[in-house]
């Protein structure tokens, strides 16, 4: 790594807002979203409101917080730049229910030695087995204490944004010595994108810029414009309850025929037994009794072609269970979370184009990556505006093994500022 860029002036500023954002616990939670509560928990808006006062704080006049928790700022254009077109940050407020997210420990380790670093609940990292923390010897780490998720995802790339307009704004206040002129940049901080519904109340009115980027990305350099078409599936199991004493012969087990289910799905073709462009299907959950079982089931893929063979394999799983275990009845629901972004954002090449230049002015390479999963901003090129994503410097998501890098926050950073005055000299 370049130690260098630890040097930057906002860098303690940037470090600072990252530990204070994950010290909120933003836990959202996906049986409330699924059925139509955004924000589905309460502690979200912990969040938005301090946002909120931190935009007012650092000169933003223009902010909206909706009702379903959207924190949305909008910045105007520098004088003779109104007429440059809006450009979009998105990043989300919320954490991932997989992992506890609630009080946050932090431990920054400054000039990281390449060793292993041993946290609580027999956590390792591993430098031998991580290539990507093996390369930031020198660099200043932030990590988890072992016992919760760190909260990376997403609150590096709202501290990234965050930090952009303190920069932008700050260098700026002398009306009459513009030093980064600009168009009008709009902020959105949204909840719920751990459930999937991060856009389902989206202010999509609100918005004037015609390209945007979520900045929900991994190791430095990485930039994403496509990822998987993704279905949710609801697998219902109905089976016939009775005395267990004098269940023979006309029990049946809703809980055996889900179990039966999750078996006959393909090992090889899991999360864990995947990477790159391959698709998966992965039990999520599963709950019920004797009478009543379900099981829910994301299915993952790059083509449509290839989702529409999961959908149809998971249908015939489902008759395969009903007729090992006559009397019971298997029902199976599809629905569609988001899908591909690849197709849409190759309509609008230059978004990408001043991504890549942005990059590299950065001091870094680009590199090309599929997501293996989704963003908001997959949701909200499928309603009409081109967002791809941007690297924060996380890694290891959704779990206890995740990690930070300062320096590849502050390419985050340096990257942002430099798509704006990008877009101010297109």
């Amino acid at each position: 790594m370049n130690k260098e860029i630890l040097l930057m002036p906002f860098a303690q500023d940037l470090l600072t807002r990252f530990l204070r954002y994950i010290q909120c616990w933003t836990t959202s939670d996906s049986s409330f979203a699924d059925n139509g509560v955004v924000p589905s928990t309460k502690q979200q808006w912990d969040l938005a409101h301090m946002l909120e006062k931190e935009l007012k704080e650092v000169g933003v006049t223009d902010i909206t917080v909706t009702d379903n928790c959207y924190v949305c700022a909008r910045i105007p254009a520098t004088k003779g730049m109104e007429h440059i077109p809006a450009v979009g940050f998105l990043a989300h407020l919320d954490t991932t229910e997989e992992v506890c997210g609630k009080n946050v420990s932090p431990n920054v380790i400054q000039n990281y030695d390449g060793a292993k670093i041993y946290l609580k609940e027999n956590v390792v990292l591993d430098p031998g087995k991580d290539k990507d923390l093996f390369s930031c010897k020198g660099d200043t780490i932030i990590t988890t204490d072992g016992t919760t998720l760190l909260g990376a995802d997403d609150k590096a790339g709202i501290a990234i944004i965050m930090q952009t307009v303190s920069q932008i704004l700050a260098a700026n206040r002398d009306s009459d010595n513009v030093k980064i002129p600009h168009g009008t940049i709009e902020i959105v901080f949204s909840p719920d994108e751990e459930t999937g519904h991060g856009m389902d109340k989206v202010p999509l009115p609100w918005f004037t810029a015609k390209q945007c980027y979520t900045v929900d990305g991994g190791k430095v350099g990485e930039i994403e414009a496509e990822c998987f078409n993704a279905w949710k599936t609801e697998v219902t199991f109905v089976g016939k309850a009775m005395h267990t004493g004098s269940a023979r012969p006309n029990m049946v087990n809703a809980t055996t025929m889900a179990c039966d289910f999750v078996s006959f799905l393909p090992r090889n073709e899991s999360p864990e037994a995947t990477d790159g462009y391959q698709g998966f299907y992965v039990p999520m959950e599963i709950s019920g009794h004797i009478e009543n079982a379900t099981v829910t089931v994301f299915l993952r893929d790059f083509t449509m072609d290839g989702m529409e063979r999961r959908k149809i394999f998971v249908e015939q799983l489902a008759k395969t269970v009903e007729k090992k275990y006559p009397g019971g009845k298997v029902c199976v629901k599809h629905t569609q979370q988001y899908l591909n972004m690849s197709e849409t954002i190759a309509k609008f090449p230059k978004v990408m184009e001043n991504l890549v230049v942005a990059v590299q002015k950065a001091g870094i390479e680009p590199e090309f990556k599929p997501i293996r999963g989704g963003t908001d901003g997959s949701r909200l090129t499928e309603l009409g505006i081109p967002c791809p994503n941007i690297f924060t410097g996380g890694h290891n998501f959704h779990s206890r093994y995740e990690w930070v890098s300062l320096s590849q926050m502050i390419y985050g950073v340096n990257t942002l500022i430099n798509l704006v005055a990008i877009q101010a000299d297109n």
